[in-house]
């Protein structure tokens, strides 16, 4: 007898031995949480995401050993209509110093800085402690600001600066998170009662998914220590998680379930599972997986950070899926059906051959060149404004307006045009020449005024940092212009290109870069152009090999390369067309940037062609059994596709229905993150899956299982036939 597959010899005995393996399992998520946490986490730092010029820059000032600035906010004073009153404005101002003067917490209040333009005057307000922790201190002085207001009614009194700023945007992106926490899990619950009609069996999937979520979370800060963890990987984590957490899941029970309705017991039923749905998922994992490990090629710490903990979260979710998923599954029994909805559960009991999806099937099966045609045709169309793609980074400017400190920070940049965007030129030179570089940077300070792509120095000269050991020097230049604009980026060609090395160029030893924000912008955005191909090239290859070895099959490998390079496609044209156009602004709840946010496009490819796989996977394994019972193309494709449709339709809502609440996010990223991956997934479930899969392989027909001979599983005729000169010989 042929030696079962791991897959199936792992299942049996979770099914055999339930307590131990669901033991097992608890014990294995605790001890990853419980030892992640007590390690502790290593976060990036400037020098691991040094990305350009911009990057050598952040590392030279790192270099300089700068002691940090303490934390600077602002009373802004302004009219309410017309012009400033500057009597009222000075009255309003003094009383703001001395009110805050006595205020814990507040180092210094300073002089008060009217606007060149008379518009407005500027009260700055230093504050003690760490700067990094001053968003956590500044209520205090938001509610004396609150009390000046109210004792000056006829002016516009308002708080703002960076510490301000980070407070509104933490209790923006605090709220934003709560609510998609919120809302997340009910949902997925729901959708899950509607999927099964039980409430045992809709819990089941969730269960796997939040523990496998709990467990990578440990790892994942275990493995800090070795690659450092980003600020995002945690979400990310969560969302992946619960993406293939679910999906396999679902693959899972579904499976099983027909299996118990065809009279087997509950652990041979848990045992074909594993055989079919089980493999499917070990293969699934691993294409996701292959395309995750990807972004490490990016060199980029970000990218390696979200690929270790998304690695992490889909090996746990597919150990668990063939582990303690049988075992809860055999121990259930049929109590898994329980309790159940009834409606809901009399319509998934008899669902059976689905009649939607024949239908929807039809004009594949019946006239596949032309559905094939028209449906590639119609992704191209939609994938086709991604080729005018603009990649930027969201700044200060593309945070939500709602609240009063980005209102303020509107009227401080208008009025105060250096408090905006700024460029900083970094130089690091032998301490002797500390003088001679002051003295060029004073002068590549003179030299940008009368230059409208800069902004005025302020009366005091140019603002020049230099380190204690004299050999790091920082100049801060300002635009007018916002941070994603042409002229900003215009003002940082003509620094990088002409100012910056005409004016230090002839000091010995100098060494120097651009950074600042326009910068990162600027240098991200190739960064991200330059590996792209490399990372896509790397996944699609490797993704391949996984595909052909696992289908012993060229043509669906290259078939499924194909179709999950559509869907990532039209899901790019998609963005596109949402975000760089402003038709969808008011739909959407924001304002648009002109761009796709930079980190977006190299991540959306990876994960959905990694989630893609999930159901392209899933769908041909079936069809692939119907082959393999002797059906034709043409039957086994309707076949594979009407079986799966509910398993797959039921996880793609899911993912959907998740993903579409991040779309509801306040921040520009998330927003563009939540429609692409919702947008992609849709697609990839119904066109990809309901048209052009069908089409292509009934087209195909035999030749989808071509491969080479070295691929084609060997038959019991062929091992015989090789064994018959062993036996002429005895």
């Amino acid at each position: 007898m042929a030696k079962r597959p791991m897959t199936v010899r792992m299942a049996r005995w979770s099914a055999e031995h339930p307590w131990r393996a669901i033991a097992l399992w608890v014990v294995f998520v605790a001890v990853c949480f419980v030892g992640g946490n007590a390690a502790g986490t290593h976060e990036a730092t400037a020098s691991d995401d040094a990305i350009g010029e911009s990057g050598q820059a952040y590392v030279m000032i790192d270099d300089g050993k700068f002691a940090d600035e303490p934390a600077v906010d602002n009373v802004l004073i302004t009219a309410r209509s017309g012009a400033l009153d500057k009597q009222a404005a000075n009255a309003a101002a003094k009383d703001a110093a001395a009110r805050l003067g006595s205020v814990t917490g507040v180092a210094k209040v300073g002089e008060p800085i009217p606007a060149t333009d008379g518009t407005a005057l500027l009260v700055p307000i230093t504050m003690s402690g760490d700067p990094d922790t001053a968003s956590d201190r500044v209520e205090p002085l938001r509610a004396i600001t609150a009390e000046v207001q109210a004792a000056h009614p006829d002016l516009r009194i308002e708080q703002v600066g960076g510490p301000s700023i980070m407070k509104a945007l933490d209790d923006t992106l605090g709220d934003d998170f709560q609510k998609a926490e919120i809302l997340s899990l009910p949902v997925t619950l729901f959708i899950l009662i509607l999927a099964f009609g039980a409430l045992i069996a809709a819990g089941v999937p969730l269960l796997l998914a939040l523990s496998s979520v709990a467990a990578a979370m440990g790892l994942s800060t275990l493995a800090s220590h070795l690659v450092p963890m980003g600020d995002a990987t945690s979400s990310v984590i969560l969302l992946i998680g619960m993406a293939v957490g679910i999906d396999y899941s679902l693959f899972y029970v579904r499976r099983e379930r027909e299996e118990r309705a065809r009279g087997r017991s509950h652990v041979d039923a848990v045992e074909i599972a594993a055989e079919t749905s089980g493999h499917a998922v070990v293969v699934s994992g691993t294409a996701v997986i292959i395309a995750m490990a990807g972004l490490f090629l990016a060199g980029d710490s970000t990218f390696s950070s979200l690929a270790t903990g998304s690695i992490l979260v889909v090996a746990v979710a597919v150990i668990g899926s063939l582990t303690v998923l049988p075992a809860l599954l055999a121990k259930l029994g049929r109590w898994v059906d329980r309790p159940r909805v009834p409606l809901i559960w009399r319509l998934t009991a008899n669902r059976g051959d689905s009649r939607v999806w024949r239908k929807l099937l039809s004009p594949a099966l019946k006239k596949p060149a032309i559905t094939l045609l028209v449906s590639v045709l119609a992704l191209l169309a939609l994938a086709a404004p991604a080729l005018g793609m603009k990649l930027k980074f969201p700044g200060t400017e593309d945070l939500p307006r709602t609240t009063p400190a980005m209102q303020a920070y509107d009227r401080l940049t208008a009025a105060y045009p250096s408090n905006g965007t700024n460029h900083q030129v970094v130089v690091q030179a032998p301490a002797g020449q500390a003088g001679t570089v002051k003295a060029a940077l004073t002068g590549l300070a003179a030299s940008t005024q009368g230059d409208p792509l800069f902004a005025k120095l302020e009366a005091d000269g140019p603002k020049i940092d230099v380190s204690a050991d004299g050999t790091v020097a920082v100049l801060d230049l300002a635009t007018p212009f916002s941070a994603r604009s042409d002229q900003a980026a215009d003002s940082l060609h003509e620094l990088r290109q002409n100012l910056v090395p005409a004016a230090l160029n002839g000091i010995p030893g100098a060494k120097y870069a651009v950074g600042g924000g326009v910068a990162e912008n600027e240098d991200y955005a190739k960064h991200i152009w330059h590996t792209l191909p490399i990372v896509a090239g790397f996944v699609l290859i490797l993704t391949f090999l996984v595909m052909a070895w696992t289908f012993r099959s060229v043509v669906v490998a290259l078939t499924s390369i194909a179709l999950n390079l559509l869907s990532a496609g039209a899901a790019y044209g998609l963005l596109v067309l949402v975000f760089q156009r402003s038709w969808a602004e008011d739909l959407l709840g924001f304002t648009s940037t002109g761009a796709i946010v930079t980190w977006l496009p190299m991540f959306l490819f990876v994960v959905l062609f990694g989630l893609s796989m999930d159901y392209h996977v899933f769908v041909v394994s079936r069809i692939r059994e119907a082959v393999g019972r002797g059906l034709s193309t043409r039957e086994a494709v309707a076949e594979g596709i009407v079986g799966s449709a509910g398993t797959v339709s039921s996880a793609a809502i899911v993912m959907v229905a998740v993903f579409s609440i991040f779309a509801t996010l306040s921040t520009i990223d998330m927003k563009q993150l939540g429609v692409g991956l919702a947008a992609a997934i849709l697609l990839d479930a119904t066109i990809i899956r309901a048209v052009v899969l069908p089409s292509v392989m009934t087209l195909l027909g035999p030749a989808n299982w071509w491969a080479p001979r070295f691929m084609r599983p060997r038959t019991q005729t062929e091992e015989s036939e090789e064994r018959k000169p062993e036996l002429v010989g005895v």
